[in-house]
């Protein structure tokens, strides 16, 4: 049976932006494509987020192909709004959706591929889009004494606004830009004290800079050298960011783009400078221990946090999904993105597993377009 038999759909997993997305672009070539959701929901992960989250991407730039999003958003689109905008969007584009399946294998057959989900269920497709998120699975370093700290141990995952932490000392572990919105959001929402563990310095810049923003200076140069952008990064940041190092934040020694090149996206500034130039959220060295009611630092300091929040990423887990075909790196994640697929797994392509200094939700959008064009013409 041929690859791009009409009588078999393309499987999309995950009901994110990305796979919806990808949905919305095959849908217009004319394939039919069931998207898989794990969960109950549409767009889970984004429901799941902190109460505060706004997008770092503007919502003109941040909207998937084919429905703009309302003005009424705002030019920073907020977490419960894209949550609304996704499930318009579903709605919109009357994508096939089927919630609470989670596809735990996927393997090669008869010309196309074949899912084993949940309740038993062997689903075969002419093509498979692995969109299940680049925040898929929190990660928890494992640090020595962790199991008997006495205090609270949570992921950034689990945490949604300050109201419980409210007179408490914290210490939050991380500084992306997840670690340094919950740093902010717990002062601003009473914390007693707020600590910012940092192993290796941010850059931070301005969500926007005379009105332009940091985004869009992204798209710009994402193709340039990387020594390029990393000398007027420096250059914009000395500008516009003060020195921090005085209050334990050293402006770091890589370059921005190299640092992206590598996965460390920009911080980008929702209050962190202010609040790290007042006092109230004081950066420390990384944690490396915890002993008793004890959380030890890199440095030998050693803290007594009632809260421990630990905003330390995710992973991608798709070991057991697709680890037995030969398409991840070492680090997890595909060879392949976009409409490319891996020599020995035509039809089987990945979206959303890169975090580009243009925009995710741009980025999928693009991708959803290239990877409808190459199903809808694979022979």
């Amino acid at each position: 049976m041929a690859t791009n038999d009409p009588t078999r759909p393309v499987y999309v997993i995950g009901g994110g932006p990305g796979g919806l997305a990808v949905a919305a672009a095959l849908r217009g070539r004319g394939v039919r494509a069931v998207v898989l959701e794990r969960s109950d929901v549409l767009g889970s992960s984004w429901r799941r987020h902190y109460t505060r989250l706004h997008l770092h991407t503007t919502r003109r730039l941040s909207a998937l192909p084919g429905l703009k999003m309302p003005r009424a958003f705002g030019r920073w689109v907020s977490r419960g709004d894209l949550v609304r905008y996704l499930e318009k969007y579903a709605e919109f584009h009357e994508l096939e959706t089927v919630t609470g399946v989670e596809v735990s294998r996927i393997e090669r057959a008869d010309g196309g591929w074949l899912l084993h989900a949940t309740g038993g269920r062997r689903l075969t497709g002419r093509a498979v889009v692995v969109a299940t998120g680049y925040n898929h699975t929190p990660y928890l370093p494992q640090w020595p004494g962790a199991d008997t700290y006495t205090g609270e141990l949570l992921h950034a995952a689990h945490y949604r606004d300050p109201a419980p932490y409210a007179g408490k000392d914290v210490l939050v572990v991380g500084a992306g830009n997840t670690g340094a919105e919950i740093a902010v959001d717990l002062v601003e929402g009473g914390a007693g004290r707020v600590r910012l563990a940092v192993r290796t310095a941010p850059h931070i810049l301005r969500r926007t800079t005379a009105g332009w923003p940091a985004q869009a200076s992204g798209i710009l140069v994402r193709r340039l050298p990387v020594p390029v952008v990393d000398r007027a990064a420096d250059a914009v940041r000395r500008l516009s960011v003060p020195d921090l190092s005085e209050k334990g934040l050293p402006r770091p020694t890589s370059g921005l783009y190299a640092r992206v090149r590598e996965g460390a996206i920009p911080v980008q500034d929702v209050g962190l400078i202010a609040a790290v130039q007042s006092g109230r959220v004081e950066p420390v060295a990384a944690l490396e221990s915890f002993e008793g009611a004890k959380a030890v630092l890199a440095d030998g300091t050693v803290l007594s946090p009632e809260v421990v929040v630990a905003a330390t990423g995710y992973r991608r887990a798709l070991e057991g999904l697709v680890g037995h075909l030969g398409v991840l790196d070492g680090r997890g994640l595909p060879t392949v993105h976009g409409r490319r697929t891996a020599p020995d797994a035509p039809g089987l392509h990945f979206t959303g597993f890169t975090n580009p200094i243009s925009g995710m939700l741009r980025e999928l959008g693009i991708d959803a377009r290239k990877i409808a064009k190459a199903i809808a013409k694979a022979p």
